[in-house]
């Protein structure tokens, strides 16, 4: 598993510019990431996402979003993000443990009691 601080730098860094993770946060030209874990592709409501995307039909999790985060337009033929992938192993790793963390549908609810703990 990957390192969910590393993660978030390197989201910032390599992503931000298209996506958001913030529940309720806004599309940008990438769909808001909330709720991913667990979600079929094309599935944030009210992102314009393509039809290879709608058709994909399979769900995110650590094993999907490592072999898309290598090479989106590869795993996604006819997605529309730009982006070339994470080559390596170590980024994708850490990418995936903060979207494991910030992108899992999870009830506030539950967050606050975990943090409370």
């Amino acid at each position: 598993m990957g390192d969910v601080a590393k993660g978030k730098k390197l989201f910032q860094q390599r992503c931000a510019q298209c996506h958001t993770v913030e529940k309720g946060g806004p599309h940008k030209t990438g769909p808001n990431l909330s709720g991913l874990v667990g979600r079929k592709t094309g599935q944030a409501p009210g992102y314009a996402y393509t039809e290879a995307n709608l058709n994909k039909g399979i769900e995110w999790n650590d094993e999907t979003l490592d072999v898309y985060l290598q090479n989106p337009k590869k795993y996604i033929p006819g997605t529309k993000m730009v982006f070339a992938g994470l080559k390596k192993q170590k980024d994708r790793d850490n990418i995936i443990a903060y979207l494991m963390d910030s992108c899992q549908d999870v009830p506030d609810t539950e967050k606050e009691a975990v943090q409370e703990e």
